[in-house]
């Protein structure tokens, strides 16, 4: 259980994760010191994976962000997993791949795109790669600035820690 210290250091953190120790202590009115033990605790401990930014895809060229929801052969987690573990991690503009269970599916790869066609390119080649497995496949697309109702940021998780 993470106490209320840790909790606020981690709120800091999530809406700026450059945030130094100094100023994280000078808000919450406790010693540098202290904020830094905190920090290499909630590290060491694995409630900090890493440290990163979120760039404005739209700026680095991407058009499109995919929600992909698979329904594969259940085999496939017993006979492949480390195939498809593996299979994932080369495709550098997937961000987010894992197995689930809900829509009838029971997987889903979060990807962006440049465009439509650079979508339809990779989608052509996980059916082509993976084809003989999937049961059903069905996606969710949207582009990255159009139509945002609430813009991608871990600093509303701060609200969520102090329930």
């Amino acid at each position: 259980m993470l106490s209320d210290l840790e909790k606020a250091v981690l709120s800091e953190l999530f809406k700026n994760a450059k945030t130094s120790d100094r100023n994280i202590a000078k808000k919450l009115n406790v010693s540098q010191a202290t904020i830094t033990r905190a920090r290499k605790k909630l590290e060491s401990q694995g409630y900090i994976k890493r440290y990163t930014v979120i760039p404005n895809f739209g700026k680095l060229g991407c058009e499109i962000v995919a929600f992909t929801f698979v329904k594969m052969n259940p085999q496939i987690y017993s006979q492949k997993a480390e195939e498809v573990k593996s299979y994932a991690y080369k495709w550098p503009n997937s961000i987010y791949a894992s197995r689930g269970e809900g829509l009838g599916m029971t997987g889903i790869i979060i990807s962006l795109h440049k465009n439509y066609t650079d979508y339809l390119q990779k989608l052509n080649i996980f059916r082509r790669d993976w084809g003989q497995y999937i049961e059903d496949l069905q996606s969710f697309i949207t582009t990255v600035t159009e139509g945002i109702v609430k813009e991608f940021s871990l600093e509303y998780i701060v609200e969520y820690l102090k329930q």
